[in-house]
Protein backbone atom coordinates (compact mmCIF):
# COMPACT_ATOMS: atom_id res chain seq x y z
CA UNK A 1 0.00 0.00 0.00
CA UNK A 2 1.57 3.25 -1.04
CA UNK A 3 2.12 6.04 1.88
CA UNK A 4 2.75 9.63 1.50
CA UNK A 5 5.35 10.46 3.89
CA UNK A 6 5.47 14.00 3.12
CA UNK A 7 3.23 15.46 5.40
CA UNK A 8 2.35 15.41 8.93
CA UNK A 9 4.58 14.84 12.22
CA UNK A 10 8.15 13.92 11.05
CA UNK A 11 8.71 12.44 14.51
CA UNK A 12 5.65 10.16 14.08
CA UNK A 13 6.63 9.24 9.95
CA UNK A 14 10.21 8.53 11.37
CA UNK A 15 8.63 5.99 13.72
CA UNK A 16 5.90 4.41 11.48
CA UNK A 17 8.22 3.73 8.88
CA UNK A 18 11.15 2.80 10.67
CA UNK A 19 9.57 0.55 13.49
CA UNK A 20 8.54 -2.33 10.76
CA UNK A 21 11.96 -1.60 8.95
CA UNK A 22 13.83 -2.45 12.66
CA UNK A 23 12.44 -5.61 13.17
CA UNK A 24 12.63 -6.50 9.69
CA UNK A 25 16.23 -5.81 9.94
CA UNK A 26 15.84 -7.31 13.56
CA UNK A 27 14.41 -10.83 12.11
CA UNK A 28 16.78 -10.88 8.91
CA UNK A 29 19.27 -10.87 11.73
CA UNK A 30 18.12 -13.35 13.52
CA UNK A 31 18.47 -16.09 10.72
CA UNK A 32 22.52 -15.44 11.27
CA UNK A 33 22.56 -15.33 14.77
CA UNK A 34 19.88 -18.32 15.30
CA UNK A 35 22.07 -20.52 12.55
CA UNK A 36 25.12 -19.61 15.19
CA UNK A 37 23.47 -19.79 18.47
CA UNK A 38 21.70 -23.71 17.51
CA UNK A 39 25.24 -24.97 16.04
CA UNK A 40 27.19 -23.88 18.72
CA UNK A 41 24.36 -26.10 21.28
CA UNK A 42 25.62 -29.19 18.65
CA UNK A 43 28.44 -28.87 17.64
CA UNK A 44 32.33 -27.35 18.33
CA UNK A 45 34.12 -24.45 17.82
CA UNK A 46 35.18 -25.60 13.78
CA UNK A 47 31.22 -25.72 13.06
CA UNK A 48 30.78 -22.35 14.86
CA UNK A 49 34.38 -20.94 13.02
CA UNK A 50 32.52 -22.26 9.83
CA UNK A 51 28.93 -20.57 10.34
CA UNK A 52 30.43 -17.28 11.17
CA UNK A 53 32.82 -17.02 8.49
CA UNK A 54 30.05 -18.32 6.06
CA UNK A 55 27.52 -16.17 6.80
CA UNK A 56 29.98 -13.31 7.24
CA UNK A 57 30.60 -13.44 3.26
CA UNK A 58 26.94 -13.91 2.67
CA UNK A 59 26.34 -10.97 4.74
CA UNK A 60 28.57 -9.13 2.93
CA UNK A 61 26.97 -10.15 -0.64
CA UNK A 62 23.23 -9.24 0.48
CA UNK A 63 24.07 -5.71 1.84
CA UNK A 64 25.81 -4.99 -1.69
CA UNK A 65 22.39 -6.10 -3.02
CA UNK A 66 20.76 -4.15 -0.64
CA UNK A 67 22.87 -1.16 -1.66
CA UNK A 68 22.43 -1.67 -4.94
CA UNK A 69 18.16 -1.91 -4.75
CA UNK A 70 18.63 1.28 -2.49
CA UNK A 71 18.59 2.83 -5.90
CA UNK A 72 15.56 1.34 -6.50
CA UNK A 73 14.13 2.86 -3.08
CA UNK A 74 15.04 6.17 -3.80
CA UNK A 75 13.45 6.59 -7.50
CA UNK A 76 10.80 4.93 -6.82
CA UNK A 77 10.30 7.29 -3.70
CA UNK A 78 10.76 10.29 -5.53
CA UNK A 79 8.56 9.01 -8.29
CA UNK A 80 5.89 8.70 -5.58
CA UNK A 81 6.55 12.02 -3.81
CA UNK A 82 6.16 13.64 -7.23
CA UNK A 83 3.13 11.77 -8.15
CA UNK A 84 4.40 10.35 -10.97
CA UNK A 85 3.15 6.91 -10.95
CA UNK A 86 4.10 6.08 -14.59
CA UNK A 87 7.52 6.87 -13.55
CA UNK A 88 7.04 4.52 -10.26
CA UNK A 89 5.89 1.76 -12.52
CA UNK A 90 8.83 2.20 -15.42
CA UNK A 91 11.24 2.39 -11.99
CA UNK A 92 9.65 -0.95 -10.69
CA UNK A 93 9.82 -2.91 -13.93
CA UNK A 94 13.40 -2.37 -15.04
CA UNK A 95 14.22 -3.35 -11.56
CA UNK A 96 12.95 -6.83 -11.77
CA UNK A 97 14.90 -7.37 -15.30
CA UNK A 98 17.75 -5.84 -13.93
CA UNK A 99 18.29 -7.67 -10.88
CA UNK A 100 16.91 -11.31 -12.49
CA UNK A 101 20.56 -10.69 -14.41
CA UNK A 102 22.37 -9.88 -11.68
CA UNK A 103 21.37 -12.36 -9.12
CA UNK A 104 21.95 -15.25 -12.06
CA UNK A 105 25.51 -13.95 -12.87
CA UNK A 106 26.54 -13.63 -8.99
CA UNK A 107 25.38 -17.07 -8.30
CA UNK A 108 27.01 -18.57 -10.97
CA UNK A 109 30.45 -16.51 -10.48
CA UNK A 110 30.64 -17.43 -6.64
CA UNK A 111 29.99 -20.91 -6.88
CA UNK A 112 33.09 -21.10 -9.29
CA UNK A 113 34.78 -19.11 -6.63
CA UNK A 114 33.61 -20.57 -3.39
CA UNK A 115 37.27 -22.75 -2.33
CA UNK A 116 38.98 -19.33 -3.23
CA UNK A 117 36.69 -17.54 -1.42
CA UNK A 118 37.17 -19.66 1.81
CA UNK A 119 40.97 -19.55 1.04
CA UNK A 120 41.19 -15.86 1.00
CA UNK A 121 39.35 -15.64 3.90
CA UNK A 122 42.50 -17.78 5.79
CA UNK A 123 39.63 -20.14 7.51
CA UNK A 124 41.20 -21.69 9.78
CA UNK A 125 41.98 -25.52 8.60
CA UNK A 126 39.32 -27.28 11.00
CA UNK A 127 36.65 -25.19 9.63
CA UNK A 128 37.67 -25.24 5.58
CA UNK A 129 35.14 -27.90 4.70
CA UNK A 130 32.06 -26.62 6.55
CA UNK A 131 32.55 -22.87 5.14
CA UNK A 132 32.65 -24.53 1.69
CA UNK A 133 29.73 -26.68 2.43
CA UNK A 134 28.21 -23.53 4.22
CA UNK A 135 28.23 -21.45 0.98
CA UNK A 136 27.60 -23.44 -1.66
CA UNK A 137 24.25 -23.62 -0.43
CA UNK A 138 23.63 -20.52 0.33
CA UNK A 139 25.20 -19.52 -3.27
CA UNK A 140 22.81 -21.28 -4.65
CA UNK A 141 19.83 -19.78 -3.07
CA UNK A 142 21.12 -16.35 -4.14
CA UNK A 143 18.30 -15.66 -6.88
CA UNK A 144 15.81 -16.25 -3.77
CA UNK A 145 17.65 -13.90 -1.85
CA UNK A 146 18.19 -11.53 -4.20
CA UNK A 147 14.20 -11.19 -5.03
CA UNK A 148 12.65 -10.80 -1.22
CA UNK A 149 15.20 -8.05 -0.93
CA UNK A 150 14.05 -6.50 -4.56
CA UNK A 151 10.55 -6.57 -3.43
CA UNK A 152 11.25 -5.14 0.07
CA UNK A 153 12.49 -2.44 -1.75
CA UNK A 154 10.05 -1.54 -4.00
CA UNK A 155 7.40 -1.83 -1.11
CA UNK A 156 9.65 0.62 0.89
CA UNK A 157 10.04 3.18 -1.99
CA UNK A 158 5.88 3.14 -2.04
CA UNK A 159 6.29 4.38 1.63
CA UNK A 160 5.32 0.68 3.29
CA UNK A 161 8.00 -1.06 5.29
CA UNK A 162 5.32 -2.95 7.18
CA UNK A 163 4.85 -5.47 4.44
CA UNK A 164 8.32 -6.77 4.17
CA UNK A 165 8.42 -7.18 7.80
CA UNK A 166 5.28 -9.82 7.55
CA UNK A 167 7.71 -11.59 4.98
CA UNK A 168 10.50 -11.80 7.29
CA UNK A 169 8.76 -12.92 10.34
CA UNK A 170 7.28 -16.14 8.55
CA UNK A 171 10.60 -16.63 6.70
CA UNK A 172 12.51 -16.31 10.42
CA UNK A 173 10.21 -18.67 11.74
CA UNK A 174 10.55 -21.56 9.70
CA UNK A 175 14.52 -20.87 9.46
CA UNK A 176 14.61 -21.69 13.43
CA UNK A 177 12.77 -24.68 13.29
CA UNK A 178 14.47 -25.76 10.14
CA UNK A 179 17.61 -25.12 12.10
CA UNK A 180 16.67 -27.40 14.78
CA UNK A 181 15.86 -30.35 12.29
CA UNK A 182 18.30 -29.76 9.98
CA UNK A 183 21.66 -29.40 12.67
CA UNK A 184 19.95 -30.67 15.64
CA UNK A 185 17.84 -33.71 14.51
CA UNK A 186 19.81 -34.60 11.23
CA UNK A 187 23.39 -33.77 12.83
CA UNK A 188 24.19 -31.77 9.17
CA UNK A 189 25.96 -28.97 11.10
CA UNK A 190 27.21 -25.99 9.10
CA UNK A 191 25.35 -27.79 6.08
CA UNK A 192 22.03 -28.13 7.85
CA UNK A 193 22.33 -24.02 9.13
CA UNK A 194 22.83 -23.20 4.77
CA UNK A 195 19.91 -25.85 4.41
CA UNK A 196 17.57 -23.55 6.89
CA UNK A 197 18.35 -20.41 5.81
CA UNK A 198 17.96 -20.68 2.03
CA UNK A 199 14.72 -22.73 2.58
CA UNK A 200 13.30 -19.98 4.52
CA UNK A 201 14.19 -17.37 2.26
CA UNK A 202 12.48 -19.25 -0.62
CA UNK A 203 9.36 -19.36 1.95
CA UNK A 204 9.31 -15.31 2.44
CA UNK A 205 9.93 -14.59 -1.77
CA UNK A 206 6.43 -16.80 -2.15
CA UNK A 207 4.82 -15.06 0.62
CA UNK A 208 5.89 -12.05 -0.90
CA UNK A 209 4.84 -12.47 -4.75
CA UNK A 210 1.70 -14.00 -3.27
CA UNK A 211 1.05 -10.73 -1.42
CA UNK A 212 2.11 -8.69 -4.54
CA UNK A 213 -0.90 -10.54 -6.54
CA UNK A 214 -3.84 -9.65 -3.93
CA UNK A 215 -2.88 -6.24 -3.11
CA UNK A 216 -3.51 -2.60 -4.09
CA UNK A 217 0.19 -1.22 -4.32
CA UNK A 218 -0.90 1.53 -6.62
CA UNK A 219 1.88 0.74 -9.43
CA UNK A 220 0.72 -1.13 -12.45
CA UNK A 221 3.76 -2.70 -14.35
CA UNK A 222 3.20 -3.43 -18.09
CA UNK A 223 5.50 -5.66 -20.09
CA UNK A 224 6.67 -2.27 -21.29
CA UNK A 225 8.09 -1.02 -17.95
CA UNK A 226 10.37 -4.85 -17.78
CA UNK A 227 11.63 -3.66 -20.73
CA UNK A 228 15.34 -2.78 -20.62
CA UNK A 229 15.34 1.09 -20.69
CA UNK A 230 18.90 2.45 -20.57
CA UNK A 231 17.81 6.01 -18.81
CA UNK A 232 15.62 4.59 -15.84
CA UNK A 233 18.45 1.48 -15.45
CA UNK A 234 21.09 4.52 -15.64
CA UNK A 235 19.29 6.14 -12.51
CA UNK A 236 18.72 3.48 -10.49
CA UNK A 237 22.29 2.45 -10.95
CA UNK A 238 23.76 6.01 -10.25
CA UNK A 239 22.52 5.58 -6.92
CA UNK A 240 22.90 2.21 -6.48
CA UNK A 241 26.07 1.78 -7.33
CA UNK A 242 27.71 4.19 -4.75
CA UNK A 243 25.78 2.46 -1.58
CA UNK A 244 26.51 -0.70 -3.28
CA UNK A 245 30.28 -0.57 -3.23
CA UNK A 246 30.22 1.31 0.06
CA UNK A 247 28.57 -1.32 1.70
CA UNK A 248 31.17 -3.69 -0.02
CA UNK A 249 34.22 -2.50 1.29
CA UNK A 250 32.12 -2.14 4.43
CA UNK A 251 32.45 -5.56 4.74
CA UNK A 252 35.54 -6.04 2.64
CA UNK A 253 37.10 -4.14 5.98
CA UNK A 254 34.99 -6.49 8.63
CA UNK A 255 36.30 -9.58 6.64
CA UNK A 256 40.22 -7.89 6.66
CA UNK A 257 39.38 -8.07 10.39
CA UNK A 258 38.40 -11.29 10.59
CA UNK A 259 41.34 -13.00 8.51
CA UNK A 260 43.63 -10.86 10.84
CA UNK A 261 41.67 -12.68 14.05
CA UNK A 262 41.67 -16.19 11.97
CA UNK A 263 45.76 -15.95 12.16
CA UNK A 264 45.68 -15.30 15.71
CA UNK A 265 43.93 -18.91 16.77
CA UNK A 266 40.59 -20.69 16.70
CA UNK A 267 39.17 -19.54 19.58
CA UNK A 268 40.13 -15.52 18.76
CA UNK A 269 38.53 -16.32 15.14
CA UNK A 270 35.68 -17.78 16.58
CA UNK A 271 35.56 -14.98 19.11
CA UNK A 272 35.56 -12.36 16.80
CA UNK A 273 33.12 -14.22 14.69
CA UNK A 274 30.35 -14.07 17.46
CA UNK A 275 30.82 -10.23 18.21
CA UNK A 276 30.36 -9.44 14.69
CA UNK A 277 27.21 -11.15 14.90
CA UNK A 278 26.03 -9.70 18.47
CA UNK A 279 27.05 -6.33 16.44
CA UNK A 280 25.21 -6.72 13.71
CA UNK A 281 22.27 -7.03 15.76
CA UNK A 282 23.08 -3.75 17.84
CA UNK A 283 23.41 -2.23 14.20
CA UNK A 284 19.47 -2.29 14.01
CA UNK A 285 19.16 0.88 14.78
CA UNK A 286 21.79 2.75 12.93
CA UNK A 287 21.16 0.81 9.80
CA UNK A 288 17.04 1.87 9.96
CA UNK A 289 18.18 5.36 10.61
CA UNK A 290 19.70 4.76 7.01
CA UNK A 291 16.96 2.81 5.39
CA UNK A 292 14.65 5.27 6.83
CA UNK A 293 16.22 9.33 5.91
CA UNK A 294 16.30 7.48 2.10
CA UNK A 295 12.81 6.70 1.75
CA UNK A 296 11.27 9.42 3.72
CA UNK A 297 13.96 12.07 2.47
CA UNK A 298 13.81 10.70 -1.62
CA UNK A 299 9.68 11.43 -0.93
CA UNK A 300 10.17 14.75 0.20
CA UNK A 301 12.68 15.92 -2.36
CA UNK A 302 10.64 14.61 -5.12
CA UNK A 303 7.63 16.68 -3.45
CA UNK A 304 10.00 19.63 -3.29
CA UNK A 305 10.29 19.63 0.41
CA UNK A 306 13.93 19.75 0.85
CA UNK A 307 13.84 21.22 4.52
CA UNK A 308 11.63 18.69 5.26
CA UNK A 309 13.92 16.33 4.38
CA UNK A 310 16.70 17.74 6.35
CA UNK A 311 14.34 17.69 9.33
CA UNK A 312 13.98 14.50 8.93
CA UNK A 313 18.11 13.68 8.45
CA UNK A 314 18.72 15.44 12.14
CA UNK A 315 15.91 13.86 14.00
CA UNK A 316 17.60 10.39 12.68
CA UNK A 317 20.61 11.62 13.97
CA UNK A 318 19.21 12.22 17.43
CA UNK A 319 17.73 8.75 18.03
CA UNK A 320 21.03 6.54 16.63
CA UNK A 321 22.76 8.78 19.08
CA UNK A 322 20.76 8.17 22.18
CA UNK A 323 20.49 4.37 21.64
CA UNK A 324 24.26 4.41 20.77
CA UNK A 325 25.23 5.73 24.27
CA UNK A 326 22.51 3.52 26.04
CA UNK A 327 24.23 0.43 24.36
CA UNK A 328 28.08 1.10 24.55
CA UNK A 329 27.62 1.97 28.32
CA UNK A 330 25.73 -0.71 29.18
CA UNK A 331 27.78 -3.08 27.37
CA UNK A 332 30.61 -2.35 29.17
CA UNK A 333 29.44 -4.30 32.12
CA UNK A 334 27.47 -6.96 30.35
CA UNK A 335 30.35 -8.20 27.46
CA UNK A 336 31.47 -11.46 28.83
CA UNK A 337 27.67 -12.86 29.67
CA UNK A 338 26.52 -11.50 26.39
CA UNK A 339 28.96 -13.60 24.45
CA UNK A 340 28.56 -16.56 26.24
CA UNK A 341 25.36 -16.80 25.12
CA UNK A 342 26.95 -17.89 22.22
CA UNK A 343 29.43 -20.05 23.21
CA UNK A 344 30.70 -22.59 26.18
CA UNK A 345 33.61 -22.22 25.47
CA UNK A 346 35.06 -19.34 28.43
CA UNK A 347 38.58 -18.11 26.95
CA UNK A 348 36.32 -17.51 23.91
CA UNK A 349 33.60 -15.36 25.83
CA UNK A 350 36.81 -13.67 27.46
CA UNK A 351 38.35 -12.56 24.01
CA UNK A 352 34.96 -11.89 22.60
CA UNK A 353 33.97 -9.75 25.75
CA UNK A 354 37.33 -7.39 25.48
CA UNK A 355 36.58 -7.15 21.75
CA UNK A 356 33.19 -5.98 21.85
CA UNK A 357 34.03 -3.38 24.98
CA UNK A 358 36.10 -1.34 22.09
CA UNK A 359 33.84 -2.31 19.25
CA UNK A 360 30.29 -1.26 20.78
CA UNK A 361 31.40 2.50 20.70
CA UNK A 362 31.06 2.28 16.67
CA UNK A 363 27.08 1.89 17.19
CA UNK A 364 27.47 6.18 18.36
CA UNK A 365 29.30 6.91 15.21
CA UNK A 366 28.12 4.72 12.74
CA UNK A 367 24.38 5.19 13.77
CA UNK A 368 25.56 9.52 12.61
CA UNK A 369 26.96 8.35 9.50
CA UNK A 370 24.40 5.74 8.29
CA UNK A 371 21.38 8.84 8.89
CA UNK A 372 24.03 11.08 6.81
CA UNK A 373 24.46 8.45 3.95
CA UNK A 374 20.48 7.95 3.66
CA UNK A 375 20.20 11.92 3.39
CA UNK A 376 22.78 12.07 0.19
CA UNK A 377 20.93 8.90 -1.47
CA UNK A 378 17.75 10.60 -1.15
CA UNK A 379 19.63 13.83 -2.42
CA UNK A 380 20.74 11.75 -5.71
CA UNK A 381 24.43 12.25 -4.18
CA UNK A 382 25.07 8.77 -3.09
CA UNK A 383 29.14 8.86 -4.03
CA UNK A 384 29.36 11.35 -1.27
CA UNK A 385 28.82 7.57 1.19
CA UNK A 386 31.00 5.96 -0.91
CA UNK A 387 33.69 8.06 -0.20
CA UNK A 388 33.19 9.03 2.98
CA UNK A 389 33.35 5.48 3.87
CA UNK A 390 36.02 4.53 1.52
CA UNK A 391 38.10 6.82 3.13
CA UNK A 392 37.68 5.77 6.80
CA UNK A 393 37.83 2.60 5.96
CA UNK A 394 41.59 2.64 4.19
CA UNK A 395 43.04 5.16 6.20
CA UNK A 396 41.74 4.14 9.59
CA UNK A 397 39.53 0.89 10.53
CA UNK A 398 42.23 -1.45 8.26
CA UNK A 399 45.51 -0.35 9.70
CA UNK A 400 44.12 0.57 12.78
CA UNK A 401 43.33 -2.91 13.39
CA UNK A 402 46.28 -4.22 11.81
CA UNK A 403 48.64 -2.14 14.08
CA UNK A 404 46.37 -2.64 17.31
CA UNK A 405 46.92 -6.78 16.75
CA UNK A 406 50.34 -6.37 16.38
CA UNK A 407 51.33 -4.32 19.23
CA UNK A 408 48.38 -6.06 21.93
CA UNK A 409 48.80 -9.70 21.13
CA UNK A 410 47.43 -10.80 24.48
CA UNK A 411 43.97 -8.76 23.70
CA UNK A 412 41.32 -7.87 21.11
CA UNK A 413 40.08 -4.59 23.07
CA UNK A 414 42.23 -2.13 20.91
CA UNK A 415 41.42 -3.86 17.56
CA UNK A 416 37.66 -3.31 18.46
CA UNK A 417 38.46 0.95 19.64
CA UNK A 418 40.27 0.82 15.67
CA UNK A 419 37.02 -0.09 13.78
CA UNK A 420 34.97 2.56 16.20
CA UNK A 421 37.80 5.10 15.23
CA UNK A 422 36.78 4.06 10.94
CA UNK A 423 33.26 5.33 11.80
CA UNK A 424 34.06 8.63 13.52
CA UNK A 425 35.83 9.44 10.49
CA UNK A 426 33.19 8.93 8.76
CA UNK A 427 31.22 11.55 11.12
CA UNK A 428 33.95 14.02 10.16
CA UNK A 429 33.96 13.61 6.78
CA UNK A 430 29.66 13.61 6.66
CA UNK A 431 29.85 16.57 8.16
CA UNK A 432 32.26 18.58 5.87
CA UNK A 433 30.08 17.18 3.05
CA UNK A 434 26.70 18.04 4.23
CA UNK A 435 28.28 22.01 4.52
CA UNK A 436 29.44 21.33 1.37
CA UNK A 437 26.06 20.88 -0.42
CA UNK A 438 24.33 23.69 1.92
CA UNK A 439 26.22 25.75 0.46
CA UNK A 440 26.01 25.05 -2.88
CA UNK A 441 22.48 25.12 -2.66
CA UNK A 442 21.90 28.66 -1.16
Amino acid sequence: MERNLTTGSVWKNIFYFSLPYLLSYFLQTLYGMADLFIIGQFDGAAGTTAVSIGSQVMHMITVMIVGLAMGTTVTIGQAVGAKDRKQASRFTGNTVTLFLGVAVVLMVVLLLLVRPIVSVMSTPSEAAAGTVSYLTICFIGIPFITAYNIISSIFRGLGDSKSPMYFIAAACAANIILDYVFIGALQLGPAGAALGTTLAQTISVILALIAIRKRDTGIKVTKSDLRPQPPVIGQILKIGIPIALQDGFIQIAFIVITIIANRRGLTAAAAVGIVEKIISFLFLVPSSMLSTVSALGAQNIGAGKKKRAEQTMWCAVMIAVGFGLIVAVTMQFISVPVVSLFTTDSEVARLGGQYIRGYIWDCIFAGIHFTFSGYFCACGRSEFSFLHNIIAIVLVRIPGVYLTSLWFPDTLFPMGIATACGSLTSVVICLFVFRYLKRKAS
